[in-house]
C-alpha cells in the first residue's frame, strides 16, 4: 500500500501522457500521420513542454517517487517485454542474409561515434547513447543501455529527440531514394531494415516503398531485419557493463565497493527468456495455445512495450529542461547525422559487395 501511496500519483501522470501519445498516433493530417513521429517521442515532448509551463512539477512530493520509478524500472519492464515479440528461429531463417550489413552499420555509427564524441568534445553518455540508437534500434536500444551506463535523464531526452529527428526524414526521403538509385524490393527491404531506427518509422518507409514498386513483401522484410538489429541490444549492454567495471577498478576511486552485479543488465536476461519462450512455441505443433499465443498474446505484449516506453519517455521528459535542451543540442544533432549517414552508406555499400542491392523478394 505504501508503494502505491508514494508512486501511484506519479506513475498515473505517466500513464496518462503515454495514452494521450498513443491515442495522437491514430490521428493524421492530410497525408500526414503522427505514426511516424511514434508515441515515445510524443510523450517524452508532451513531458518537457509540461515541465517547461508547470516548473517544479516532476520534483514534487506526490509526483516524483512515480516519475522516478517509470523512468527506471517501467522502461526495463519495457525491454524485458519486447522479447515476447522476437522468434530467434525466423529471425535467423530470414534475417541471417543481412547480418553482414547489420553488424558492418552497427560497427560503423559505434565507431563513427567514438570519435566525433573525441573530437567534438560531446558529452560520452550521449554520444553513446546517440551511438547505440541510430546503429540498432533507436529508442529500444536506448531504454536498454540508459540504466548500464548510468545516463541521467537529459541524455537520454537529448539521444531520443536526435534519433527522432533522423528517423522523420528517413521515413519521407528514403522510399523515392531507393527505388531512384536502383534497390531491388529485397535490396531496400535490408536497407530499410538497416538503414531506419525506430520499428514505426521502418514500417512507413517499407510501405511506402511497396506503393512505389508496386509489390508486396518489402514491409515484412524489413521488419524482419529490423528485428534482427534489437538483438544487438544483448552483446552491447553487455560490453557496455563490462567497459564500465573494467574503468572504475581501474581508476581506483570506489573499486573496494564496486561489483558488477550493482549494474549487471540483469533484465536484459529476461529479454533473452522471453525470446526463448516465443522461439519454443514457434516449434511447437498448430494448436489452440499456439495460435492464441502467436496471434494474440505476441501483439499484446508488442502494444505493451511500445506503452511502457512511452511511459519511460513521458517520465524522461518530466524530468528534462527543454531550454538547455535546445541550448546543447548543436553538436548532439551533428553526431547523429553524421552516424545517420555513415549507416545509410555502409548499408548501400555492403549490400552491393553482396549482391543484395539489385535482388527482389
Amino acid at each position: 500500500m505504501s508503494f502505491f501511496k508514494k508512486n501511484g500519483c506519479g506513475i498515473l501522470l505517466c500513464v496518462v501522457l503515454a495514452g494521450i501519445a498513443t491515442c495522437l498516433c491514430k490521428l493524421s493530417i492530410g497525408s500526414f500521420s503522427f505514426e511516424l513521429i511514434g508515441a515515445p517521442v510524443l510523450s517524452i515532448l508532451m513531458g518537457m513542454l509540461l515541465t517547461f509551463f508547470v516548473p517544479g512539477l516532476a520534483v514534487g512530493e506526490n509526483l516524483a517517487g512515480g516519475i522516478k520509478f517509470t523512468s527506471k524500472k517501467i522502461l526495463q519492464w519495457a525491454v524485458i517485454i519486447l522479447g515476447f515479440s522476437l522468434n530467434l528461429g525466423t529471425i535467423a531463417k530470414v534475417g541471417g542474409k543481412s547480418l553482414p550489413v547489420i553488424v558492418c552499420t552497427i560497427s560503423t555509427s559505434l565507431i563513427v561515434a567514438y570519435l566525433l564524441m573525441k573530437v567534438m568534445k560531446i558529452n560520452p553518455k550521449t554520444a553513446c547513447l546517440i551511438g547505440v540508437g541510430s546503429s540498432i534500434c533507436g529508442g529500444s536500444a536506448i531504454a536498454a543501455t540508459a540504466p548500464v551506463i548510468e545516463a541521467d535523464d537529459e541524455d537520454v531526452a537529448q539521444a531520443i529527440s536526435v534519433i527522432f529527428l533522423f528517423n522523420v526524414i528517413a521515413a519521407l526521403v528514403f522510399p523515392a531514394f531507393g527505388h531512384a538509385i536502383g534497390f531491388g524490393t529485397e535490396g531496400f527491404a535490408v536497407f530499410a531494415g538497416t538503414a531506419v531506427n525506430d520499428t514505426s518509422s521502418v514500417t512507413a518507409t517499407a510501405a511506402t516503398a511497396e506503393n512505389l514498386y508496386h509489390t508486396t513483401g518489402i514491409l515484412s522484410a524489413a521488419v524482419t531485419v529490423k528485428l534482427t538489429r534489437t538483438l544487438a541490444i544483448i552483446p552491447i549492454t553487455l560490453v557496455l557493463a563490462l567497459y564500465r567495471t573494467k574503468k572504475v577498478k581501474t581508476a581506483g576511486n570506489g573499486a573496494a565497493n564496486f561489483s558488477i552485479k550493482k549494474i549487471f543488465p540483469w533484465f536484459i536476461l529476461y529479454f533473452i527468456g522471453a525470446a526463448l519462450i516465443t522461439t519454443v512455441v514457434g516449434f511447437l505443433p498448430e494448436s489452440g495455445f499456439a495460435s492464441f499465443y502467436n496471434d494474440s498474446f505476441v501483439m499484446a505484449m508488442k502494444w505493451l512495450a511500445k506503452f511502457f516506453i512511452a511511459m519511460a519517455m513521458g517520465a524522461i521528459g518530466l524530468n528534462t529542461n527543454i531550454v538547455n535542451l535546445v541550448k546543447k543540442g548543436g553538436k548532439p544533432i551533428l553526431l547523429g547525422f553524421c552516424c545517420w549517414v555513415s549507416i545509410t552508406a555502409m548499408s548501400i555499400g555492403v549490400q552491393y559487395l553482396t549482391g543484395i542491392f539489385a535482388t527482389n523478394i
